[in-house]
């Protein structure tokens, strides 16, 4: 392979695909608020899905994916740059959709939970404004 192929992406890709995963990001956030409200409505008050919505495996999954999107955006673009308002919204996100993983289900875990997403969503939404200083 030519020495010109295995450049370095430019600052304009390293800043797209930054911008890509902070979007996916934010729907993922979007999508744990939606589970989480539709759990609600469903199992409070239509007394249906329960099974399904508060499987703790979905949970799991969903805190595992916000770690790792946050991390590869949020947690890099600190390291990198020294952004740290959207690391420490991120952090506080995560560490509160973590207690809601680890707490009973009920409306303090769908508080947690939704409290949490929206941290985690602003700290992606933040990031995909700031410039890319670097």
């Amino acid at each position: 392979m030519p020495e010109s192929a295995r450049q370095s992406p430019s600052p304009f890709q390293h800043r797209a695909r930054r911008s890509r995963l902070d979007r996916v990001g934010v729907i993922v956030s979007g999508l744990c608020m939606i589970h989480c409200l539709a759990g609600l409505v469903l199992i409070g008050v239509l007394g249906i899905g329960g099974g399904l919505l508060l499987n703790p495996a979905i949970h799991r999954f969903g805190l595992v994916a916000a770690v790792g999107i946050g991390a590869a955006t949020i947690g890099t673009n600190a390291l990198r740059h020294g952004h740290r308002v959207p690391l420490l919204l991120g952090s506080a996100g995560l560490m509160l959709m973590a207690g809601a993983v680890l707490s009973n289900h009920g409306p303090m875990e769908a508080v947690m939970t939704i409290a949490g997403v929206l941290l985690v969503a602003s700290a992606h939404i933040i990031n995909m404004r700031r410039p890319l200083c670097c």
